[in-house]
């Protein structure tokens, strides 16, 4: 079977498993994992997390984690509101935890369950920088992204072990695997992952608008995070993110249209 082919095939069954809408996107996901069965192991994990990281409670900056990711919820809240899409939220239970680690991130589980690293809050640079970081990663949540990763990689390992099973002759065999791994990394893993990373941009500049934060915040954000970095990042191809400059034009350009999509809530003055 040739590799073109066989990457057509892996397109058609992501495109007919396809079966789930999210309210954010508009688009069809793959939901071979349903959140009814994501969610409570990620809030199990997400507590054991807690238990072994030191937990900073009661600061200003804990509250201030709390606070922006509180708006932040509302704000989703809102704008699902006003879609049709009431009830969205029902099965998520925000948690906001500040944690004690010079690691230079914050992550969102499925569910809800937010964790910012006080490595990351140099770059943020106060709370409107805190809440580009929070809507996006809250927007990771919001549009199930850790439920199509984990579809998209059963997909992945049940069409290599069909294709071993398949393909019987042990050369033919080995080269299957060899260009299987490399070619789905390559030409569909690490796009769908950018794919996500660029919608959680998108979703999140649109949040904090809402929420009341300047969205011309998330650009100069990322300018923070490209210096930090030093420039050194891998090409872009080859990289589960965009590239640092391609985030910044695209959030750049979102901005105004955030801002207009605020001022439908009524919101024309932000933090």
């Amino acid at each position: 079977m040739k590799f073109k082919k066989l990457l057509l095939i892996v397109g058609i069954v992501m495109f007919v498993l396809s079966c789930a809408t999210n309210p954010f996107t508009g688009k069809n996901t793959l939901a071979l994992v349903p959140n009814s069965q994501l969610f409570p192991t990620a809030f199990a994990q997400y507590d054991q997390f807690l238990t072994e990281n030191k937990v900073i409670k009661g600061t200003k900056d804990a509250e201030m984690i709390k606070r922006v990711g509180q708006r932040i919820a509302v704000a989703a809240e809102r704008w699902l509101n006003s879609n049709g899409n009431q009830g969205y939220l029902t099965d998520y239970k925000w948690e906001y935890n500040l944690v004690d680690d010079k690691t230079v991130n914050a992550w969102c589980m499925p569910g809800g369950k937010i964790v910012f690293y006080t490595g990351i809050l140099p770059i943020a640079k106060g709370e409107t920088g805190v809440a580009a970081i929070m809507g996006h990663e809250v927007a990771h949540a919001l549009a199930n992204h850790g439920q199509q990763r984990m579809s998209a990689a059963y997909l992945q390992q049940g069409l290599a072990v069909a294709g071993n099973i398949a393909i019987k002759d042990e050369k033919s065999r080995n080269a299957f695997n060899q260009y299987y791994g490399v070619g789905t990394q390559v030409g569909v893993m690490l796009p769908f992952s950018r794919s996500h990373e660029t919608e959680a941009d998108v979703i999140g500049v649109y949040l904090m608008a809402i929420a009341g934060y300047n969205p011309d915040e998330a650009s100069e954000l990322w300018k923070r995070m490209k210096a930090n970095s030093g420039g050194k990042a891998p090409p872009e191809i080859l990289s589960t993110h965009p590239s640092n400059d391609s985030r910044i034009a695209n959030l750049k350009r979102l901005a105004p249209e955030a801002k207009a999509e605020a001022k439908k809530f009524g919101v024309t003055k932000f933090k």
